[in-house]
């Protein structure tokens, strides 16, 4: 059957559940407000763990926020900056590596909160350019702030909106602060190793308010805003989910580039796919997933997690009414305690079917972001959506105890290499069931667990682990199944999901 192009690309424009309707509440400016803007600025201490120990270090959060906004109105913070101070202590590593430069990537988790309504917002990828550092008797003489061998650097960059949805005495307060940092040697080349990743929490007994908004509700737009500091009147009941596509502003922007694209279609018939900017659409999530993966070799099944996800949404949005299909890309990091990896979980199984076998298993995401792909179809009344998500992980064994008696594996048991988890989710929008990436449910697949290496403190226990728990080859040995809970949406701090819940896992 063939499809006409200009025809179909005339048909409205249909939105995937899993991405499009997590951010519908705050995607577009509203024209109306024009509310005066503040400059907010924060100074907080922090504690890193860095090589040399925990160090103290001077964080500055600055960003341009407006002074008041009504309910449902999209805030975009403006002019963002992390101005980070780094004291000699931790400058030490990268003298011994001969780093000329150092720069930085940071992610900080901003707390949005109305009332008793709060959600954490990413900061992601703000990035400072290299910095020279300074030299050991840089600065003798000088004044306190360049003398003092301390390097300061400032990450920049766009951030997510956030919408309130109840008026009142709104705040955005900085908490914990991740720094990606990497060093370059005077020929601009990577030190060995060329890196440091460094997870900071705040110093207790601060107040790390960056800013108060006064949300102004709508339902009459003559009253007062009520002022930062006064009493909060009583939140509006909490909006249901929607339960269609985006607001008619977002529609309107849509709709332009639609028609935009179908005249070209005259032209140039593959050019019916749109993809939408990632600043209309893309915002931060959290969530929590729960579930067991099964070892056929051992058997028996680990309980998985809860994990706590971090989630960019909509980093790509492509429509194609011609082939009425909308592809979306979001990404995934998972944070335990301020580490790339799921909870550790100790098991018991019988190894070759008769060893009573015990051990903590940790798995550790590795390489890129988690990926999640949602294909949805638009051209039938119930909106099909199948969700694939794959991550690279990597497998640590330690506590192990065989028939009670502790075995010493050492402190760097895990699989010589990554190995790719791959789990699937089956859905539909109209009305909601199965898997959705918004609502969360029920995702299932299978993984190849990579031969182990390192193991064992005195002897070569490798053959052992590998011959009971590797299964290169054997799919179906490694069955998981994960059960994640909806998204909290950061543009949506109130909304019914907030803060993020852990979900119950399904055998």
């Amino acid at each position: 059957m063939t499809v006409d192009a200009r025809a179909a690309a005339r048909r409205p424009i249909h939105w995937a559940v899993g991405g499009a309707l997590v951010v519908a509440t705050a995607l577009v400016p509203s024209a109306e407000s024009a509310a005066a803007e503040q400059r907010s600025e924060v100074a907080l201490r922090y504690t890193c763990p860095f090589p040399s120990g925990p160090e103290e270090v001077d964080v500055v959060v600055s960003a341009v926020l407006p002074t008041e906004a009504r309910t449902g109105e999209e805030i975009r913070p403006g002019q963002v900056a992390v101005e980070v101070t780094l004291p000699p202590t931790a400058l030490a590593r990268f003298a011994g590596l001969d780093a000329a430069t150092l720069s930085a990537v940071a992610r900080l988790t901003v707390r949005n909160s109305v009332g008793d309504k709060s959600a954490d917002a990413s900061w992601q990828d703000l990035t400072a350019p290299p910095t020279d550092l300074p030299t050991p008797d840089e600065g003798e003489g000088e004044g306190e702030d360049e003398g003092d061998g301390a390097l300061t650097l400032t990450a920049t960059g766009d951030v997510p909106t956030v919408t309130f949805g109840s008026p009142g005495r709104a705040t955005l307060a900085p908490d914990a602060l991740d720094l990606a940092l990497t060093s370059l040697t005077e020929a601009k080349e990577p030190t060995t190793p060329p890196g440091l990743d460094v997870a900071c929490t705040p110093a207790p007994g601060q107040e790390p308010e960056l800013a108060a908004i006064a949300i102004r509700g709508d339902q009459d737009p003559t009253a007062p805003a009520p002022r930062p500091g006064e009493s909060d009147p009583v939140p509006e009941p909490t909006p249901t989910r929607p339960d269609e596509g985006l607001p008619p502003t977002a529609r309107e922007k849509i709709d332009a580039l639609t028609e935009k694209r179908r005249e070209a279609l005259e032209d140039d018939p593959g050019s019916c796919p749109i993809e939408i900017p990632p600043e209309w659409v893309m915002t931060t999530a959290e969530t929590y997933a729960a579930g067991y993966a099964n070892a056929a070799k051992l058997d028996g099944a680990a309980a998985l997690g809860p994990a706590f996800m971090k989630v960019v949404l909509n980093k790509r949005y492509i429509n194609d009414s011609c082939a009425s299909t909308v592809d979306v890309s979001s990404e995934v990091h998972f944070d335990y305690e301020g580490k790339r990896q799921l909870p550790p979980t100790k098991a018991t199984f019988l190894s070759y079917g008769f060893m009573p076998t015990t051990a903590t298993m940790t798995l550790e995401q590795v390489g890129p972001p988690a990926a999640i792909h949602t294909h949805t179809v638009t051209n039938t009344p119930t909106y099909p959506e199948e969700t694939t998500v794959t991550a690279q992980l990597v497998m640590r064994l330690s506590d192990v105890e065989v028939n009670g008696v502790p075995l010493d594996v050492g402190p760097d048991c895990r699989t010589e290499r990554p190995f790719e988890q791959v789990l699937k989710g089956y859905g539909q929008s109209y009305p909601p069931a199965g898997y959705l990436v918004a609502y969360g449910g029920t995702l299932t697949g299978y993984a190849h667990i990579p031969p182990f290496e390192g193991c064992g403190a005195t002897e070569d226990l490798d053959p052992i682990f590998t011959s009971a728990i590797s299964s290169p080859g054997k799919k179906a040995d490694n069955y998981t199944k994960m059960t994640q809970a909806p998204l909290c949406v950061a543009t949506n701090p109130e909304g019914p999901d907030c803060p993020p819940r852990v979900p119950d896992p399904e055998r």
